[in-house]
This record gives structure tokens, sequence and C-alpha cells, in this order.
């Protein structure tokens, strides 16, 4: 074991004893947390990701396309940007009946819309 492994090792019980959380890294993406959603800047097509989590089961979902523009409420918007936040919950109000939290539609409307 060389000097840095031991020195992380021991980082990482400290950081647990103090009841700091650890990232979670999966397939070499590190998340906060489950169920926090993250920008993904580099990545080709979809602007979010989110490591979900419910019981056993974890999925990473990627959502919403990368450069769209989101409008989630904000005090004081204007009408145009409710029109656009309402003619998009129009368009994918079905597919929002039936969401989980394995949804990519879930996880863009709670966050983008």
């Amino acid at each position: 074991m060389t000097a840095l492994s031991k020195a992380l090792r021991a980082l990482s019980g400290a950081l647990s004893f103090l009841g700091e959380r650890m990232a979670i890294v999966y397939r070499g993406e590190r998340f906060e947390d489950y169920n926090v959603p993250k920008r993904t800047p580099r990545h080709p097509s979809k602007s979010h990701a989110v490591l979900a989590k419910k019981g056993d089961m974890v999925k990473l979902v990627r959502f919403g396309s990368q450069g769209a523009k989101s409008y989630p409420p904000k005090d004081g918007e204007s009408k145009a940007d409710a029109a656009k936040r309402k003619a998009w919950y129009a368009r994918h109000g079905d597919s929002l009946k039936g969401a989980t939290i394995f949804d990519a539609i879930y996880w863009a409307a709670k966050v983008k819309w």
C-alpha cells in the first residue's frame, strides 16, 4: 500500500467520523447523493443526470436536452415564461401521470420546468 493510498484511507475515515458523507461514484461519474440531480455540461446530448434510488434499486437517469432553455417558476416571471411552462405540461402531461423516480420525464418536470 502506497503512502498516498494510506493517507486517502485515513482521510476517508476522518470524514466519516465527522459525519460527512463521501461522494458516490457510479460508472466513473461523481454524485453528491442519491436523488440529487446535477448538471452535465460535458455530456454530448443531455444537460442533467441523477442517480435515482428507491429501495435497493439504483439507476442512472439522464434528462434534458443540452442547450435547451428551461423555465422553472420564479417570482415576477413574465407571461411568456408561464405560457411556455403551461405548453410543456400540456404536451407531456400524459407521460407524467405514470412517471416514477426512474423516469427522465419525472426529473425534467421537477428540475427544468
